[in-house]
């Protein structure tokens, strides 16, 4: 899997990552977290959710800036996956030889392998 080197330094655990699919109901996350989160799927899965609810919520814990700032880089973000998707590129088959952005697991796999290679 990979990972954002920059979140692991802010704190972002593995345990964060275990429970991202379920971060509505997890405990692990603040609700700011929650909310972002929330702000993320309505960008990416489904524009409906962004109702005036979610914005009250949003407007309790972001600033316009931040949330102009956190939208952009959530459609930047998806923008790039999915247009690599395009070119057919698949995971690792653009710079294999290094583990930046990898899961400390998947980052000590990928080291064993290339040995082996």
């Amino acid at each position: 899997m990979q990972r954002s080197v920059q979140a692991g330094r802010k704190g972002l655990t593995e345990e964060k990552y275990d429970d991202l699919l379920l971060f509505a109901d997890s405990p692990k996350f603040t609700e700011r977290e929650k909310v972002a989160l929330t702000y993320a799927s309505s960008i990416i899965w489904n524009a409906e959710i962004a109702d005036e609810a979610l914005w009250t919520k949003l407007h309790q814990h972001f600033s316009n800036a931040e949330l102009v700032e956190l939208g952009f880089f959530i459609a930047l973000t998806l923008g790039q996956q999915r247009w690599i998707k395009t070119l057919g590129i698949g995971h690792r088959e653009v710079l294999a030889d290094t583990s930046t952005g990898l899961a400390p697991a998947s980052a000590a796999r990928a080291g064993s392998r290339s040995t082996i290679e």
